[in-house]
């Protein structure tokens, strides 16, 4: 095996040229994820090129930047590869990656660490939607079932304001949460209209409490569907009204 000195150069992206003959494809939803991620942590991953500019590896990524309007991302040049090389390590560099297992224990350890930080951004940027981060959390240690959570635990009155009525519809991005009666097939189709669910949360008791969580772990407001008002300012006036 020979090391080779690998150097880091910023390229215009009108330069790079993208392997028409690649197999890899990045759906729009995909492309939109990967640009958060550059958006909150920076452009860390350069992309591969070939000889004449012509992507091995970062397809993603490039179209990412596109949609982000940028002019320029850092780049390595392989030169040494052959083309029967090239063309093979375009697929190793996606099929090896796909080849690994999360440990799911200590991935759920990571995204609870996380839920105790104080955070400037969303965790979904990690690509894991909450409803599948709050899985992960709630499964983790089942011999501890036993002790509350504090984050589960209903806010007190005089503390903070129940602020969901019922009827209300809180959008948390593109998840929305209502508090009424999970039996209600009206209900229910309201939410979903005719999409499939990944999680249900039930018990209307809980949604000042689920929408305070997602707001602290995600760093966005919750919007309410029919007035557009945010949950803070709905919680702040229901305040200021107790105070007069």
């Amino acid at each position: 095996m020979v090391l080779r000195n690998l150097s880091v150069e910023y390229r215009s992206l009108a330069l790079l040229k993208c392997d028409p003959q690649n197999p890899r494809l990045h759906t729009k939803k995909q492309v939109r994820q990967i640009a958060r991620s550059i958006e909150t942590f920076g452009f860390n991953v350069p992309v591969l090129i070939d000889g004449q500019g012509q992507l091995i590896a970062g397809h993603g990524r490039v179209l990412a930047a596109e949609l982000l309007g940028m002019t320029q991302v850092p780049t390595i040049k392989l030169e040494h590869l052959t083309e029967a090389q090239r063309r093979a390590f375009m697929i190793a560099d996606n099929r090896l990656t796909e080849n690994s297992k999360w440990d799911n224990h200590l991935l759920a350890e990571q995204f609870q660490v996380m839920s105790a930080l104080d955070l400037d951004f969303s965790v979904e940027v990690t690509g894991f939607e909450m409803g599948e981060i709050n899985i992960m959390i709630e499964g983790r240690a089942p011999a501890s079932r036993s002790k509350e959570d504090p984050a589960d635990a209903i806010p007190e009155s005089e503390v903070k304001p129940q602020v969901t009525r019922a009827g209300d519809v809180w959008v948390l991005d593109r998840h929305p949460v209502r508090r009424g009666d999970a039996q209600s097939e009206a209900a229910r189709s309201l939410l979903i209209k005719g999409q499939r669910t990944a999680a249900v949360l039930s018990d209307p008791r809980y949604v000042d409490t689920i929408v305070r969580r997602w707001q602290k772990f995600t760093g966005l407001q919750a919007v309410h569907q029919s007035t557009g008002q945010t949950f803070a300012q709905r919680e702040k006036e229901i305040a200021d009204a107790k105070q007069k």
